[in-house]
């Protein structure tokens, strides 16, 4: 069985990963695209180089190409959030993303 997939939504509407998805290229968004597809199908058992664990229940989707790009997602239930989206510029992922979409995600709860 498929898992579910949700966008995060603020109590004022905004959707920030949908937001940032939107932003990007034509050829950025059909990778995402793939990827979200592909975690759909397999959850939790999605991992390198699609899917990487940043902190327990807290993971980024990891799109290679010209820009990389990570859409860090979280897991309540059998229910996959997209929390929030951001272009890498550093090796590591920074802080106030982690912090950010722990924060979405621990409302959620």
């Amino acid at each position: 069985m498929p898992w579910i997939i949700l966008e995060y939504e603020t109590v004022r509407g905004e959707r920030p990963a949908a937001e940032f998805i939107k932003k990007q290229q034509p050829q950025a968004i059909a990778k995402i695209t793939h990827l979200i597809d592909l975690l759909e199908i397999h959850g939790r058992l999605l991992g390198m180089p699609h899917s990487k664990r940043l902190e327990p229940n807290l993971y980024e989707l990891r799109v290679r190409g010209k820009e990389e790009i990570r859409i860090i997602y979280g897991f309540v239930g059998k229910t996959i959030y997209l929390l929030s989206g951001f272009k890498k510029q550093k090796q590591k992922t920074p802080r106030k993303e982690i912090k950010a979409a722990k924060q979405r995600l621990v409302s959620l709860t």
